[in-house]
């Protein structure tokens, strides 16, 4: 009997230990969902004026990724004033920077602005360049560990903005989606950069998606995307377990809009809660909620919605209501409430003020708007109308508003291009 329990503790050990989870310092908060569950007592209404600065930096270069903070230090990219080269930077959380270094190629044609918000994990730092170069950092001192030119090892095939991917970092992994006709995504030893699996080539393009990890009847999956595909995939193989193509063309293509071609388009991360997968890519293309067997093999169309159509700002789930904007035109969107079960519109209004659409995360029980056009940030109560409580305006830095913003710690910190300030939101 001795035996018996010694064996069975040693196999539970060895569950938990294999259950690794992903990196929680990175894009979007701890799941990717842009919920900062861990942020108490923030302020549910600001002053006039907006909530106190407490510092600001106005060279980190351009781009549109946003900061992560890890324990005393804020991680960022940007680029250099040339705009030949993406920058990493460390700050101090006073504002004081520790250290700037170079470490990839930005996209060479439309909008080469810095894109990848770094993943760190285990005191390194892992980050995507514009042109696919998949790059390790060590946090102390800004030095470079390793290297991989992603676009030309793996073929990838990109659309018209080149590679805008934030690592995902699982167990000894980092996750990066190529597409093309060698493969749809690899995982990279993340100590060494050596090539652990590559799945097969869905022969598709890459989209602009950071995959996702999902757990359901605990089973874990990536969920990634390329151009016209959704697929899951098992994390210890790569093997691609279903895919989503279902788009209602009879080609399986995905809608045209307006003379665009959305494919090239895709940047949301999904949502996945209870067995339910929910993505929405803008250019009215729609809102997409599927069903996940228990197995997680297989997808299947729950529903559908025209209404949250979401460009490039996320969307949050809170109390069963999925939030975000949707897409219009390409610098106008409403505010978008639907319900997570059955899809159906809650509200889909404009933002007073000539405000568009834009990014959006959660803390506290709060929503927190920012308004790309503007730069109006908002602080949303959750209900069944807009309720916009208080406003401020970002009005330092340069191009649209389209970094995401960041929560930690009572900190709200809202980029600008070249420009990153720090408000205190406790």
């Amino acid at each position: 009997m001795k035996k018996i329990l010694l064996c069975f503790a040693v196999c539970c050990v060895g569950l938990i230990v294999s259950a690794q989870v992903p990196s929680s310092h990175g894009f979007r908060g701890a799941n990717r969902d842009g919920i900062y569950s861990e942020e108490k007592d923030l302020m549910k209404q600001w002053p006039a004026e907006g909530p106190q600065l407490l510092w600001e930096n106005m060279e980190i270069g351009k781009g549109y990724s946003s900061p992560v903070v890890v324990g005393d230090r804020l991680y960022v990219t940007g680029m250099t004033e040339d705009e030949k080269q993406e920058t990493f930077h460390a700050f101090s959380l006073d504002g004081k920077k520790v250290y700037t270094v170079a470490y990839g190629h930005p996209f060479d044609q439309n909008y080469p602005e810095t894109r990848t918000t770094p993943t760190i994990d285990n005191g390194k730092a892992y980050v995507i360049s514009g042109m696919g170069e998949v790059v390790c950092i060590n946090c102390t001192d800004g030095k470079i560990l390793w290297r991989v030119d992603g676009k030309s090892q793996y073929g990838s095939k990109t659309g018209n903005w080149g590679t805008a991917e934030c690592p995902l970092v699982y167990d000894n992994k980092v996750i990066y989606t190529p597409g093309g006709d060698n493969t749809a995504i690899v995982a990279l030893d993340k100590e060494t950069g050596k090539e652990l699996w590559k799945s097969k080539s869905l022969n598709d393009g890459r989209a602009y998606v950071s995959p996702t990890m999902i757990e359901w009847k605990g089973k874990y999956q990536m969920i990634a995307s390329t151009q016209h595909v959704v697929f899951g995939v098992n994390p210890a193989n790569g093997e691609i377990e279903w895919e989503f193509t279902d788009w209602g063309r009879p080609d399986g293509g995905r809608p045209m809009a307006n003379g665009y071609r959305p494919e090239n388009i895709a940047p949301n991360s999904s949502l996945f809660h209870d067995g339910m997968l929910f993505f929405s890519q803008g250019y009215d293309i729609g809102g997409y909620m599927l069903k996940l067997n228990d197995t997680l093999t297989g997808a299947t169309l729950a529903w559908k919605t025209d209404d949250l159509d979401t460009h490039h700002g996320g969307y949050v789930l809170l109390n069963g209501v999925i939030y975000g904007s949707n897409w219009i035109n390409n610098t106008n969107g409403n505010w978008t409430a639907i319900d997570w079960n059955t899809g159906k519109t809650i509200y889909n209004t404009a933002w007073k003020g000539g405000k568009g659409k834009g990014s959006i995360i959660a803390a506290d029980g709060m929503l927190y708007a920012y308004d790309e056009r503007r730069g109006f940030v908002g602080l949303v109560q959750p209900g069944n109308e807009l309720n916009v409580v208080s406003e401020f305006r970002i009005t330092k830095g340069e191009g649209p508003y389209w970094a995401h913003l960041v929560i930690n710690n009572g900190v709200l910190y809202a980029r600008h291009g070249s420009a990153l300030q720090a408000y205190k939101i406790k």
